[in-house]
């Protein structure tokens, strides 16, 4: 059925936008779509768009969902148990970059690295930068 896709599923259809700056970072990723969740659209209808976009997906294929226990990860989570497919649910850049690169690269998803590095990604950037500027100090002064 060919490479394995990557599809989003996120509230307002801010994937879409999400995609935007990853292809400023690593190019051009026709493996992913999205299927957006409108707020006139009834979780049977959003559920039947997902099982749709879901039946071109191959074997190795992931979801991406913005938010666990939200809509889109429950249609996710269904449409992923009846179809074998992995379904993460945490959206962010690292994470879907990390999972593009794997299929540009490899030609399939590394799902226990998606994972690390969605789990990484998140942090306190200024109880990072402090953190490490201590360690530098104690390194420099011995």
């Amino acid at each position: 059925m060919g490479k394995p896709r990557i599809l989003l599923l996120t509230h307002g259809g801010w994937g879409m936008s999400l995609m935007e700056g990853v292809r400023m970072v690593i190019g051009a990723v026709d493996f992913v779509k999205e299927v957006p969740l409108r707020p006139q659209v009834t979780f049977q209808e959003y559920l039947a768009l997902v099982r749709e976009a879901a039946d071109a997906m191959p074997d190795g294929s992931l979801i991406l969902t913005d938010m666990f226990g939200g809509t889109t990860t429950n249609a996710g989570a269904l449409v992923g148990r009846e179809k074998n497919i992995r379904v993460f649910s945490g959206l962010n850049a690292p994470l879907l970059i990390e999972a593009c690169l794997g299929l540009m690269e490899e030609g399939s998803i590394d799902f226990d690295s998606v994972l690390e590095t969605g789990e990484t990604s998140v942090m306190d950037v200024i109880e990072k930068i402090t953190k490490s500027l201590q360690e530098k100090e104690v390194e420099k002064n011995g």
